[in-house]
């Protein structure tokens, strides 16, 4: 009797023992790590619903660009990395070039998201998806500049517009993307002399990020510049006067609508290639595809949803209207990227 009396509560014991780190073990199981390039407060809203629907806890670590790829690189196969979101389609391919990604077979992914704003398909999947979208435009002195010198991107690069050219750096990723879509467009040799022209018609040097543009324009140091559309919308809807008199300025004009179309860049997110928690992983990209996400992803940072469905609440990109964007997939657009920085130096585009 004694030995049946003790056996029961060690039974019992073992039991609860076990259900508890079976419990532990799912509480594991329900994390995602992500490494993240996208710093918006509409963010913190997005990964808390994510958690509310799925129990996924969501554990987040925010670097640049160049940063995380840098850190997944140095972490190698130990990385505890599950998702990657970065923000634009050159360092999306980049970071699918040196095997930082692995491929996704989803058909949410794969009905919701254009096959032109995702990583190109290996018959195992894409290795990366576009969750958002915004235009590389042209912005000019309302003042000084004719719309109709300006609304093709050829144009920029014709000499009636020398003098009257600002951009950032030609090497910086929104440049080489636009570029990288020109020479899928138009070829290598008509490519670089697109660029030899825009080097020619410089007010000044490459310099700054896309705002200093806007406001160049503005101040009269140029005529005319190359920017993203959310660095319009940010001005757009700032409540400072400054901004308020920046946009007083000047105007934005889609190029190429008469031919083939605006380019767009994405910011997209990837599985890691060493996810230990791939499920969970492709489960929040696809939960990035639907309706609600979409909506806070692109909001944040005053971009359209990669879902055409999904409409923006964004009155500032209402103001801008609709545009028609070019045809030209992403994935190719950052392949061409380092073609497009030999044809940058030889021209010397800085």
């Amino acid at each position: 009797m004694t030995s049946l009396a003790f056996a029961r509560p060690t039974l019992v014991a073992i039991a609860a023992a076990m259900s508890c780190l079976a419990a532990q073990a799912q509480a594991q199981d329900k994390v995602l790590n992500l490494y993240s390039a996208r710093h918006y407060q509409t963010d913190e809203a997005l990964y808390a619903n994510f958690t509310k629907a799925t129990g996924i806890k969501v554990n987040r670590i925010d670097a640049d660009d160049a940063g995380i790829l840098t850190r997944l690189k140095s972490e190698g196969a130990s990385s505890p990395a599950d998702v990657v979101l970065l923000v634009d389609a050159a360092r999306l391919w980049k970071a699918e070039e040196e095997g930082l990604f692995q491929p996704v077979k989803s058909g949410v992914l794969q009905s919701r998201i254009p096959a032109t704003l995702r990583g190109r398909d290996t018959g195992q999947g894409s290795a990366w998806f576009g969750f958002s979208t915004r235009a590389r435009v042209v912005v000019y002195n309302k003042a000084t500049v004719n719309k109709d010198d300006v609304d093709t991107y050829a144009e920029l690069g014709d000499p009636k517009n020398k003098g009257r050219l600002c951009t950032r750096s030609g090497s910086h990723p929104y440049n080489l993307s636009l570029f990288g879509s020109m020479l899928e467009r138009q070829g290598a040799e008509k490519t670089e002399a697109w660029l030899q022209g825009l080097s020619n018609n410089m007010a000044r040097a490459p310099k700054g990020g896309d705002t200093d543009q806007i406001k160049a324009v503005a101040t009269g140091e140029c005529q005319v510049a190359l920017t993203n559309s959310y660095y319009l919308a940010r001005l757009m809807r700032s409540d400072k006067a400054e901004d308020r008199a920046v946009m007083d300025k000047v105007a934005i004009v889609f190029p190429d609508q008469q031919g083939a179309g605006t380019h767009v860049n994405v910011a997209g997110g990837a599985v890691a290639a060493h996810a230990k928690n791939r499920a969970a992983a492709v489960q929040f990209l696809e939960y990035l595809a639907g309706d609600e996400a979409q909506g806070y992803f692109a909001n944040g940072n005053n971009e359209w949803p990669a879902v055409t469905s999904v409409k923006p609440a964004n009155p500032a990109l209402d103001a801008m209207g609709t545009f028609k964007q070019e045809a030209v997939p992403v994935a190719a657009v950052g392949a061409n990227q380092a073609k497009v920085q030999q044809m940058l130096d030889r021209v010397g585009y800085k």
